[in-house]
């Protein structure tokens, strides 16, 4: 019973990223992502576009040594609006081959980092975290960042299930506000 609760009021579930992104999975490695040096993201928090300008800084955590290699996916699926998310999902942001205990500049990004623009309401921006079963030689990289599905890279790259995941809520800014 207690294990029921706690899927229940995990954030990702909440969130509807499990299910709507990724299917249910047991976090085995810890990640954390940091935009400008001091803007952590925090599942389910909200972040301004304004502050998402430059690519953020993630950190792997006791997620292996050098030799274990991990691929990072950062995705929106509300685009172009969470109510008819036709477009669902749109990448911003590939990196493969991201060695254990380190950072995100460690890999080799395969899809540059595309700052958030929500247009309209809320958008969910998710960060996936996969564990490589070994170092990628070559990556299948999308040819349009909308209609990406985060599922469908991981079973042609042999991903399996994530080994962790956070998202952020984010919209459109008005002039006033992003001055």
């Amino acid at each position: 019973m207690l294990i029921m609760i706690k899927k229940r009021s995990d954030p990702l579930v909440i969130g509807k990223v499990v299910g709507e992104v990724v299917d249910s999975f047991s976090p085995t490695a810890k990640m954390s992502v940091i935009y400008n040096s001091k803007n952590h993201v925090y599942n389910g928090h909200h972040l301004l576009p304004s502050t998402l300008i430059s690519k953020p800084k993630v950190l792997l955590h006791a997620a292996g040594d050098f030799s274990t290699f991990f691929t990072l996916i950062m995705t929106d699926p509300d685009v172009p609006g969470p109510s008819d998310p036709f477009l669902r999902e749109h990448v911003h942001w590939i990196v493969t081959n991201i060695p254990g205990s380190t950072d995100s500049s460690f890999g080799r990004e395969v899809v540059s980092y595309e700052m958030p623009r929500p247009n309209i309401g809320i958008h969910r921006l998710v960060f996936i975290l996969y564990k490589q079963k070994k170092r990628m030689q070559s990556v299948s990289v999308p040819l349009c960042r909308d209609g990406f599905c985060s599922r469908k890279f991981s079973v042609e790259h042999e991903l399996g299930q994530p080994v962790a995941a956070l998202f952020f809520n984010c919209q459109r800014e008005t002039a006033a506000r992003a001055r």
